[in-house]
């Protein structure tokens, strides 16, 4: 019984670390969904961080893979449109929430990250590490379709990817977008000034429909919308800075009820320390 104590409360530490929204429960009760964003290209929604699903005709590209336990319910979900199997996974971070599947997924497809999100993984001592890394900008011939990935400076982490499909003028942004919220993970090298660069690079892509990290399916003027969200928000605190607050005073002062969708979570409020540090310089 001590044993099982244990390991639960090693589960969930692990969890709680590499997740933006898990809390206690929810992988069991949050059921996968799969909608279809265009022609070929769907998202599975649910427990974790959304995954994109790239029908082609001679194989499946996912983006990300959620959590290990849910591997088998995803190709499930796969088998529903399509018999190809999945031949690449492109990771656009390097949390848990997003690779999990690794370690069952590396038999059968080839996994894509960034350099830098695999030295996350290997600094986390997490399974399931990609076998093919790049820096800058990489693209994915499959089937007759085009797929390209790109690294635009660091933002939620120092390894973030944008997956764009040109002919479908869709993106696929990671954790770089969450809708009315953010989370700069400072110890794997995250930055908010740097994000701000990362948003114009990305909004230089030709796209009109956006796959986020998580959340629903959004759309070029919500990536717009979000950048200058940001910019209010990092002006705020640099106000609270000014005026000598520290990061516990601003999560009661720092304004956010005029700037719609956006709530004050744990994450956001993990990211003060950083961003005060950050934005005091």
């Amino acid at each position: 019984m001590k044993g099982t104590r244990c390991f639960a409360f090693t589960l969930l530490i692990t969890l709680i670390g590499s997740s933006w929204f898990f809390t206690p429960g929810s992988l069991e009760s949050q059921k996968l969904t799969m909608e279809k964003v265009v022609d070929n290209l769907y998202v599975i929604y649910g427990a974790g961080g959304n995954v994109g699903v790239f029908i082609t005709k001679e194989g499946v590209i996912l983006v990300d893979d959620k959590f290990e336990q849910h591997v088998p319910e995803i190709i499930g979900k796969v088998k529903t449109i399509t018999d190809q199997p999945v031949r690449y996974v492109i990771n656009t971070h390097h949390h848990g929430d997003h690779v999990g599947g690794n370690p069952l997924l590396l038999a059968t497809s080839e996994i894509i990250a960034h350099r830098n999100a695999r030295k996350n993984m290997v600094n986390k001592a997490q399974p399931g590490l990609p076998r093919v890394t790049f820096n800058e900008e990489a693209t994915v011939f499959l089937g007759g379709q085009e797929v390209r990935i790109y690294h635009f400076g660091s933002g939620h982490t120092n390894g973030d990817l944008v997956v764009h499909f040109p002919a479908q003028k869709v993106i696929h942004s990671g954790d770089l977008f969450v809708k009315g919220n953010f989370f700069v993970d400072y110890a794997s090298g995250g930055s908010s000034l740097e994000w701000d660069k990362v948003f114009l690079a990305m909004l230089k892509l030709e796209f009109d429909k956006v796959i986020p990290g998580h959340g629903e399916v959004a759309n070029r003027n919500d990536v717009i919308q979000q950048k200058k969200d940001f910019a209010i928000i990092r002006q705020r605190i640099r106000k609270i800075i000014q005026q000598g607050g520290s990061p516990d005073q601003a999560v009661k002062r720092l304004k956010l009820d005029d700037l719609p969708g956006w709530k004050f979570t744990n994450l956001m409020k993990r990211s003060l320390k950083g961003l005060f540090k950050e934005l005091a310089n």
